[in-house]
C-alpha cells in the first residue's frame, strides 16, 4: 500500500491549513487505497486570526504543529523527521497558513521564502524524483522547491499568479476542477479554493490531484 506525507500549516483558512482542502486531502488518499501520515512545523503561527470577525487577535499565539494536530486528530509529527524514504509522494494542501507558516509568500510575494524545515522535506521528495501535489495558495512553493521554470498554478488570479512567476515558476491558468502536471518534475497543483465556491467544487480538483500524484508514485 502506498504512503503519502502531507504536510499541514495549522488548522484554520485565515491563519493555518484550510479544514476542507485538508480533511478532502486525506479522504482522497484513503479511498484512494493508499495510507498517510500528517506533519507540521513546530513553529507559532505568524498570527491567529478570528474566524468569526476575520479580525487578528493581536495578543493570541498558537503553535502550527499544537493546531495542525487537530485536524490530524493527534496522529502527527514534527516535520524535521519526515523522511522520504517512508513515503512514495508527498501533499500540501493550501490555506493562508501555507502562505504564512511554511513560508512568507502572503507578506513578501516574489520574494518569498520558506521555513528551513519544510523546505528540506519537500526538497527531498523533488531529490528523490518522488511525486508532490500542492494545492490552493501553496503552489507559491514549487519554485522555491523545485527551481526556474517548474510548473504550478493557483488558479486564474493574475496578480497572485505574478507573485508565483517572480518566484520562478512558470504559472499555468487551471479551471477549479481541473490539474496542472510538470511531468518533468513530478509536481502536480490545482486552485482548489483559489477558486472553488463550495466543497463540492474543491473535491473535484483534490481528487483529480491525489489520483494523479499516485499514479506517479
Amino acid at each position: 500500500m502506498k504512503k503519502v506525507a502531507i504536510i499541514l500549516s495549522g488548522s484554520g483558512v485565515f491563519d493555518g491549513s484550510e479544514i476542507h482542502e485538508a480533511v478532502l486531502t486525506l479522504l482522497a488518499v484513503s479511498q484512494q487505497g493508499a495510507r498517510y501520515q500528517c506533519f507540521a512545523p513546530n513553529v507559532n503561527q505568524m498570527h491567529v486570526v478570528n474566524h468569526l470577525t476575520g479580525e487578528v487577535a493581536e495578543t493570541e499565539t498558537r503553535n502550527v504543529l499544537v493546531e495542525a494536530a487537530r485536524i490530524a486528530r493527534g496522529e502527527i509529527a514534527d516535520v524535521t523527521v519526515l523522511n522520504h524514504e517512508d513515503f512514495d509522494a508527498l501533499i500540501l494542501p493550501g490555506g493562508f497558513g501555507a502562505a504564512k507558516n511554511l513560508c512568507d509568500f502572503a507578506v513578501k510575494g516574489g520574494e518569498a521564502a520558506m521555513n528551513s524545515d519544510v523546505l528540506a522535506a519537500c526538497q527531498q521528495f523533488a531529490k528523490a524524483s518522488k511525486p508532490a501535489g500542492y494545492m490552493c495558495i501553496a503552489p507559491a512553493m514549487i519554485p522555491l522547491v523545485y527551481g526556474q521554470g517548474a510548473l504550478a498554478t493557483i488558479g486564474t488570479d493574475a496578480d497572485t499568479a505574478a507573485g508565483v512567476v517572480a518566484l520562478g515558476a512558470e504559472h499555468v491558468d487551471c479551471a477549479v476542477d481541473e490539474i496542472v502536471v510538470d511531468e518533468r518534475n513530478k509536481v502536480v497543483s490545482t486552485p482548489a479554493y483559489m477558486l472553488a465556491e463550495n466543497i463540492s467544487q474543491a473535491a473535484e480538483g483534490i481528487s483529480k490531484l491525489v489520483s494523479k500524484v499516485l499514479s506517479m508514485s
